[in-house]
């Protein structure tokens, strides 16, 4: 049987509203939208990383894996290559899940998703896998907190950690500062 929130996040992708700015392209047929990226995991890095607030960081530190494309557009962006450029490589799932036990076996502490959430249905898919291969370490959820609440639900029970920028508490900020 199907997992019921992989259907879930694939009817979302199909009308994209994986985030709050809906742009509504089929991702599931290889439209993209403002975040520029499709279906698969489009990866620029990944690796240990110090950068981190300190109780993510641990002796081994963060495992960070950072995503292009970006759901925002913020005239602060310090990723303007990875977030609007996508400079990187397509992973499909089983290799994004090799990536995450890779980190562990390398002695990080964590998995660490950085700017996921135009890429749910790959990321999903291969934390699943990861988890099913033995993968123990905590999963951090590391967004620019403009993340779909539905999509976000999908993730029950397989992210540890949810870590969002609070960028704004005045929309009008929010709009001129980062398109949203």
């Amino acid at each position: 049987m199907q997992d019921r929130r992989l259907e879930k996040l694939m009817q979302i992708a199909s009308n994209c509203a994986l985030c709050p700015r809906c742009c509504g392209v089929d991702r599931t047929r290889g439209e993209t939208g403002f975040c520029g990226v499709g279906m698969e995991a489009h990866v620029c890095s990944w690796g240990p990383h110090w950068g981190e607030e300190s109780v993510l960081v641990g002796r081994g530190g963060s495992g960070t894996i950072f995503f292009a494309g970006c759901n925002l557009e913020c005239v602060f962006c310090q990723n303007y290559e990875i977030s609007r450029i996508s400079h990187g490589h397509k992973l499909s799932r089983a290799e994004l899940a090799s990536v995450m036990l890779k980190l562990e076996k390398r002695g990080c502490v964590n998995v660490n998703l950085v700017s996921p959430s135009h890429q749910l249905p790959a990321i999903y898919c291969a934390v699943n896998t990861a988890k099913q291969e033995g993968l123990k370490v905590p999963v951090v959820y590391n967004s620019g907190g403009y993340d779909s609440v539905e999509a976000l639900k999908c993730f029950e029970g397989l992210i540890d950690i949810y870590m969002p920028d609070l960028k704004y508490a005045d929309a009008d900020v929010g709009r001129e500062l980062s398109g949203v």
